[in-house]
């Protein structure tokens, strides 16, 4: 039988056949020998265990004391017993799994270590002190009030996005988001996503699992290029308006009248994805694309280059007609999502200390950028965001072949593209900590230019 402990929790799975000693004896054993309890694991007290199972206190005090005869337990008075004994090594299968690199510059990720801390911790302090009851219950699908007031604020002012509380949705991030909205489109009758060429591979499989045909667009140095857009069956079409993802183009402001103007004209809906679009460089500011239209096109933002992927805060500005069919799969998905984060998040907005983060951080990557470029001039798509692209003379297995040997993650243009493209990097120079930014551009200037 099953018999659950309380004291401190513990499951035991005693063998009725076995005499109540025996039985505990054998269980604890089990529980050992499977890692169930690890090394240094308190358990409960004598007094507990035996309450909870039945039994004399004296029958479990004679269970541990033979235990730690046999080396078990770590029995001594007015000390808890702890498990004392290590299980033989089991077979290093899982030393097969990928090694975790030295240096890392993948791109999608902003300097975790520079997480605001004591802002968010300060922030977290007050929204625990005085937040309601009812905030640690079943929260509103739509998100937290307070979160989706402070957002449309923040956006307005920020990203000249069109927008109030009612057209918000906080997501769990920007692949939920986008899985809501290729469901909604699919309900409405679209069958074909355009998404832009190149793109991250995941946002093909999302599309393509949401059973939509996935039509890509080529992009250049201007963005997508919407003349070929027009000429296909797309109903919806991804975009990276401000920094293409990865190529780090801006689209031009002829490109994104004529993008609205198809999605008009063809009754079809833009996904704008502002993955980072606070960290510009080149003292140029381009809005959110949204702002030209929006009745046609859904905005989505996340907090992962500003703050952390961790947090899985992401959002979504809906055209008003599609908010009842969002706000109806949302609800099927959860229940408002993490409602303290959120407090949390927006409680960071109105205070100013969100804003000052996203100024030190892009003061931060300008000088990573700035470094970069001089020993890369080539590099490409540098007026904003946390990744740019460095062309290859040569093949991009190679160069990260080589990269591995020397403990460097990067990542290769090629599985972006849905067409044969010239070889190239995509180097992610938010992701390493501050301490290894220098030896990781080290590692990759002795990779390219040996390889």
């Amino acid at each position: 039988m099953d018999v659950e402990c309380t004291s401190r929790d513990l499951l035991l799975r005693l063998d009725p056949a076995e005499g109540r000693r025996s039985g505990i004896e054998a269980a604890l054993r089990a529980a050992i020998r499977s890692r169930q309890l690890s090394v240094g694991a308190v358990l409960p007290s004598t007094r507990a265990l035996a309450g909870d199972l039945g039994v004399a206190r004296r029958t479990v005090l004679a269970a541990y004391q033979q235990l730690a005869a046999e080396g078990y337990l770590h029995c001594r008075q007015g000390a808890p017993t702890r498990v004392a004994w290590t299980p033989p090594a089991q077979p290093r299968a899982h030393d097969r799994r990928p090694r975790t690199p030295r240096w890392d510059l993948t791109p999608g990720s902003p300097d975790v270590s520079a997480f605001p801390r004591t802002a968010w911790l300060a922030a977290m302090r007050r929204v625990v002190r005085d937040a309601p009851h009812d905030t640690f219950g079943y929260g509103d699908p739509r998100g937290q009030a307070e979160l989706r007031a402070a957002l449309s604020e923040y956006l307005g002012r920020v990203r000249g996005v069109v927008t109030d509380s009612a057209r918000m949705l906080v997501c769990a991030g920007f692949n939920q988001a986008l899985r809501l909205v290729c469901d909604t489109l699919r309900e409405r009758g679209v069958t074909t996503f355009a998404v832009e060429d190149p793109c991250s591979p995941l946002y093909r499989e999302i599309v393509a699992d949401a059973g939509l045909s996935v039509h890509s667009v080529p992009c250049d140095g201007e963005g997508l290029r919407v003349d070929l857009l027009a000429g296909s069956a797309a109903g919806a079409v991804l975009v990276t308006p401000a920094h293409q993802y990865p190529s780090g183009a801006t689209m031009s402001a002829d490109r994104r009248t004529a993008l609205a103007r198809w999605a008009r004209e063809r009754g079809a809906y833009v996904v704008e994805d502002d993955y980072d679009g606070e960290f510009r460089y080149d003292r140029h500011p381009v809005g959110a694309l949204q702002a030209l239209d929006p009745e046609w096109v859904v905005y989505a933002g996340t907090a992962t280059k500003t703050l952390a992927p961790a947090l899985r805060l992401g959002w979504l500005v809906a055209p008003g007609g599609l908010m009842p069919a969002l706000l109806r799969r949302k609800e099927r998905l959860d229940r408002g999502g993490a409602s303290v984060d959120q407090l949390v998040l927006a409680e960071l907005i109105r205070s100013g200390d969100f804003d000052r983060h996203v100024r030190r951080s892009r003061v931060a990557y300008r000088r990573r950028l700035d470094r970069l470029r001089a020993l890369f001039p080539q590099v490409i798509g540098t007026a904003a965001g946390l990744q740019v692209m460095l062309p290859l003379a040569i093949s991009e297995a190679r160069v990260l072949a080589r990269a591995r040997r020397r403990g460097l993650a990067l990542r290769a243009v090629g599985p972006y593209c849905s067409r044969p493209a010239d070889p190239g990097l995509i180097i992610g120079f938010g992701t390493p900590p501050a301490h290894a930014y220098e030896p990781a551009l080290a590692a990759l200037a002795e990779t390219v230019r040996t390889s």
